[in-house]
């Protein structure tokens, strides 16, 4: 079978094209710093290709946009952050593997947008009496971490917690991005061989597919990347916060 006839294989209609193109062109929006808009990039393809086959088209999309956004943000990283959160995450990520095509995504999915909805108003509170106790908790980076593992595992969920983690951090704008730029390049890289191995989601075909996807992936990271250094960190915070809560929403009612 040549290349051709792979892309063929997927049966996608125009619409379909354009649907998962404009996916990925968010995804870049999304790596260059414009988070909280990651919901709209599962839904799309979740809908295209299916809950669980979507996780191994999105994986290599995702590591292809990781890797450009730690090469532009590489000197922004915060790496005592990234080691906080890190070991939960990859237990999370191993108790994702195996539960993950035994538990219901539509429960799964609503105990997420709870917590998410939750962690919002917390943030909120935060942001309110300008607060750092919750971040200097020990706990509060394990229960995180352990979620955002968990979640980007099962349905690549991670971004709405990793968002709430780290606005709570009060990192700066360029920091947030970096630091969140690299972690998720780490985990991503390690969900990878499960996904080859254990449940098969990333295969020969969907690499194919990714590769026709790649050009989209970089015009919506430097699209992204050009938004995000006109933006104040006041409203960058506002923002993520704003867009967190809708997507938390979304996932609720979907």
């Amino acid at each position: 079978m040549n290349y051709f006839d792979i892309l063929q294989s997927f049966n996608l209609s125009g619409w379909h094209w354009l649907a998962v193109a404009f996916a990925v062109f968010v995804l870049g929006l999304s790596k260059a710093g414009i988070k909280g808009v990651g919901i709209i990039i599962i839904l799309i393809l979740a809908f295209v290709f299916g809950e669980k086959a979507s996780t191994g088209v999105l994986l290599p999309m995702l590591i292809s946009a990781d890797i450009i956004a730690v090469i532009y943000y590489n000197k922004h990283a915060q790496w005592d952050y990234i080691k906080k959160l890190m070991p939960a995450m990859v237990i999370g990520v191993l108790v994702g593997v195996y539960v993950g095509n035994d538990i219901s995504e539509q429960l799964f999915k609503q105990i997420m947008a709870i917590i998410i909805i939750g962690s919002v108003f917390i943030m909120f509170y935060t942001e309110k009496r300008q607060s750092l106790i919750v971040p200097k908790n020990r706990w509060f980076a394990g229960i995180m971490g352990f979620l955002a593992g968990f979640s980007t595992m099962i349905g690549n969920l991670a971004g709405p917690i990793a968002n709430i983690y780290f606005l709570a951090t009060r990192l700066p704008k360029n920091e947030f991005i970096g630091t969140a730029a690299w972690l998720f390049f780490i985990i991503n890289l390690f969900k990878l061989p499960f996904h080859f191995f254990v449940w098969k989601t990333v295969t020969l075909e969907t690499l194919v597919l990714n590769s026709v996807l790649i050009p989209a992936v970089c015009i919506g990271f430097f699209f992204g990347a050009r938004i995000v250094k006109r933006i104040s960190n006041l409203n960058y915070r506002r923002f993520i916060l704003i867009v967190t809560a809708i997507g938390g929403v979304i996932m609720l009612f979907r």
